[in-house]
């Protein structure tokens, strides 16, 4: 029989498996953590395509409200669109946690706790190849996740800024949904998942520890951000009601008060249950409102400044855990 008559053998016949995308121990962490993994791949999929889809409506609603010069205080952008801003801002704030307690805190406690660990670092592959492994795995899945949400979300954000949460982007979530700042929270709760799981050596107990260390950090972030730039000042004269409308676009306000033309701050409260207001300012020389805040053009640069905070950290216990493995029984 000809070499063209033949018919090509069949792979099942052969007994041949199809070869492996990944292989040792690539394969391995990619098998044991394949749920999670797919997960978060989907999540990025969906979620970063919900919003790239979105934007061209919002851009486009926000374009014929310009042009039809209707100003309703912004409340049908409220009514149509403040449930699409408030779940990706919830997404993007929620997933680092996520990440932290369902990733990285398994990542080394079920290894440990079901001996594993003991197993594989025994055998050819050793202990900074099986940890580095395992690590850059999900480093680089947590990565690729939150950076195409947050890039989606802030494209989506940006053209609405000033209508979303009434241009309030500081302390509403969207400062922490927005930027570098969903993937440095994301790999900070990563690898402090990964350090508890590391002490722990239990499942359960390391996720429920890691859950309280990621609301403890959130907490702690709301006195970090505010430190992250320098307040702006804006003055106007007291009496003058539509003054405040010259503070910059896009500007948070973070506190008021009241002055006297040498700089002099009273509290805002200062003489309004005086029987006689007016003659209490003059007497103490009070001339102007004093706002402190921050602009929109500061946004970037605290948001990098965080980031950076939040990455330092990551790396420090980074180098603590790879310390660890490294010395320590498994």
């Amino acid at each position: 029989m000809s070499a063209t008559a033949q018919a090509p053998l069949d792979k099942a016949a052969t007994g041949k498996k199809r070869p492996r995308v990944l292989h040792g121990m690539v394969w391995l962490v990619w098998r044991q953590h394949r749920v999670v993994f797919w997960l978060a791949i989907a999540a990025g999929v969906i979620g970063s395509a919900v919003m790239i889809y979105q934007r061209a409506g919002v851009v486009d609603f926000l374009h014929h409200a310009e042009q039809s010069g209707k100003d309703d205080g912004g409340q049908s952008f409220h009514n149509r669109y403040d449930s699409l801003f408030k779940n990706g801002a919830q997404l993007l704030t929620a997933l680092p946690a996520l990440f932290g307690v369902f990733l990285g805190a398994p990542l080394i406690s079920a290894d440990r706790e079901n001996g594993t660990a003991r197993l594989v670092t025994t055998q050819a592959t050793g202990r900074s190849r099986w940890l580095a492994t395992k690590l850059g795995m999900a480093a680089a899945i947590t990565l690729l996740c939150t950076a195409a949400l947050s890039a989606a979300f802030t494209w989506l954000w940006e053209p609405a800024h000033l209508e979303v949460e009434n241009g309030n982007w500081l302390d509403t979530g969207i400062f922490e949904a927005t930027g570098p700042m969903p993937v440095a929270f994301a790999l900070l709760l990563l690898v402090t998942g990964v350090a508890i799981g590391m002490l722990v050596r239990r499942v359960v107990t390391s996720m429920a520890l890691t859950f309280v260390v990621a609301l403890a950090v959130q907490y702690l972030w709301d006195y970090v951000r505010p430190l992250l730039a320098g307040l702006r000042v804006f003055t106007y004269p007291y009496h003058d009601d539509n003054g405040i409308a010259g503070l910059p676009q896009g500007a948070v306000q973070v506190d008021n008060w009241i002055s006297t033309a040498d700089g002099k701050l009273f509290g805002f409260g200062t003489c309004l249950n005086d029987a006689h207001a007016d003659a209490c300012r003059a007497k103490l020389g009070i001339v102007n409102n004093y706002v402190e805040y921050f602009g929109y053009d500061q946004m970037r640069g605290m948001q990098w400044l965080g980031a950076g905070i939040l990455l330092a950290v990551a790396a420090a216990i980074a180098v603590f855990v790879l310390y660890w493995v490294r010395r320590r029984p498994m």
